[in-house]
């Protein structure tokens, strides 16, 4: 049959029923053997596994008359088992030896449980193909890209006069986009606060910038004093809607104001909080990043989609021509001038995959309401646990949550002044299989010395408070028995 195998083409949809079901199978047997929100036993284990299942491979390939030899071996054989016996067994494998953001204590990371509908969004963009480097690869893809776009650019910019957005990998690409829009108008120095992500720094390494200066913060928020000292007008000021290790947001008015009198360029990293702009509830702590130059948003946050789903929103569409670049065989003058799209400009990358169409289906499905909905149901579900952290007896609550991030400290760690015991309780869960819980050094004060929490990072709008109490439990009994068993070593005597 034409096209027997692949996934488009005529007989492609009959053979992805036949498939699919397959994978299903295999993920539901990986979980069932799991048993928990991530494989016990650590890396060694892990890496374990994945041996003895290799060598299980290789015996049945061998018994199937294969050739043995290492070249056959491992993740390159010479042979295949057939499509359904390898998407059955790798499928079994990958569940199997995951951590499942879809389980409550599965709650280190901004790492969401994706939603069915986005899943199988993908499946069908994954199955069709379209690559956005050229209209001629996807006709439709592009408009609907297009039209999404515009879209979040209006929600992050409902005044302005011409925004406009596009699709990246998440914050780390938006924030270099962020940067680099800034250097092409002429800046020369990024400035952010000590709360910043990561990235910031890298994006501005990567532009041949020089590294930021980096301003102090209080309670993980940027302190609008501190940067009054350091902008320019040859500045861009990245601020945080959301911050990694707390959630917290800095105070974007007043950011905004200082850059506007000093003539700086204001770039958001809104890559947690940016879609609590689809709550109305929740709407306001967002108020000043329409001030914004540009915002990053990650809809594999607060969106819950399959990574990769980043967004990069300008509030002047006309700067986004800093990304243009030409290749005759994608985008030729002639073709742009004859009404082809030009898709090459809308990235720094080149071949892309689709990612607009699973969160414009999941939009569609849901509504920006339904999606406000959701991160509301989480950050309520994050002030439940907070409530809950302060009145057990053997943890600590950071601070309110102001989205949907918990950053506690067993109480024994302060009796002790152990930062190394908060360190082994996450270590311990992890190995157990029986948690995956975040971490983060945050100062005591102003310049004051970095203090280790734990974090809870509540992505899943299904829980409640209650369906984490075990959890905090869990957390402060493991405290206690890594304090016993540290006192109980030859190396702590």
């Amino acid at each position: 049959m034409r096209g027997d195998g692949l996934a488009g083409g005529e007989g492609g949809a009959d053979r992805l029923a036949e498939l699919i079901p397959v994978a299903l199978r295999g993920m539901a047997a990986g979980v069932a053997e799991r048993g928990g929100p991530v494989p016990a036993g650590g890396p060694a284990a892990v890496a374990a596994a994945l041996v003895a299942e290799g060598g299980e491979l290789g015996s049945a390939a061998g018994h199937r008359g294969f050739d043995p030899a290492p070249a056959a071996s491992g993740a390159l054989p010479r042979h295949g088992v057939g499509a359904e016996a390898a998407l059955e067994e790798l499928s079994r494998l990958l569940a199997a030896g995951s951590a499942d953001p879809a389980d409550p204590a599965c709650a280190a990371h901004l790492h969401c449980p994706p939603l069915a509908v986005s899943v199988a969004a993908d499946v069908v963009a994954s199955a069709l193909n379209p690559s956005m480097d050229s209209w001629d690869q996807a006709p439709v893809a592009s408009e609907l890209e297009r039209e999404f776009t515009a879209g979040i650019a209006r929600l992050c910019y409902p005044q302005a006069d011409a925004p406009d957005a596009v699709v990246t990998t998440g914050g780390t690409e938006s924030n270099l986009l962020g940067l680099l829009l800034a250097r092409e108008t002429g800046i020369v120095q990024a400035v952010c606060g000590a709360n910043a992500h990561h990235s910031v720094a890298r994006a501005a390494w990567l532009l041949g910038l020089p590294a930021p200066i980096v301003v102090p913060c209080e309670g993980d928020r940027l302190l609008p004093g501190a940067l009054a000292e350091v902008v320019t007008p040859h500045t861009v000021v990245v601020a945080t809607a959301g911050t990694t290790n707390t959630g917290t947001l800095d105070p974007l008015p007043e950011i905004a104001a200082l850059c506007r009198r000093a003539g700086a360029r204001l770039h958001v990293d809104a890559a947690y909080g940016g879609m609590a702009l689809c709550s109305d509830a929740l709407r306001p702590k967002l108020a000043g990043l329409d001030l914004a130059d540009s915002v990053a948003l990650d809809l594999h946050k607060f969106g819950w989609q399959p990574v990769a789903a980043g967004l990069f929103a300008a509030r002047e569409a006309a700067d986004l021509g800093a990304l243009t670049v030409r290749a005759e065989y994608l985008n030729a003058d002639d073709d742009t001038e004859a009404g082809l799209p030009d898709l090459l400009g809308r990235s720094v990358r080149t071949s892309r995959r689709p990612d607009a169409f699973r969160m414009a289906v999941t939009v569609r499905a849901l509504g920006t309401d339904g999606l406000g909905a959701l991160v509301e149901r989480c950050c309520a579900t994050a002030a439940e646990v907070a409530t809950r952290v302060e009145e057990h007896p053997g943890l600590r609550l950071w601070g309110p949550p102001e989205l949907s991030t918990v950053v506690l400290r067993p109480v024994v760690a302060d009796e002790t002044g152990d930062d190394e015991l908060v360190a082994r309780v996450r270590r311990a869960l992890l190995e157990a299989g029986t948690a995956v819980i975040g971490r983060a050094a945050l100062p005591t004060g102003p310049g004051g010395a970095p203090q280790l929490w734990l974090k809870l990072t509540l992505l899943h709008p299904g829980t409640t408070g209650d369906d984490y109490r075990p959890l905090l439990d869990r957390i402060a009994a493991t405290a206690g028995a890594e304090l016993v068993a540290g006192r109980e070593s030859p190396v702590a005597s």
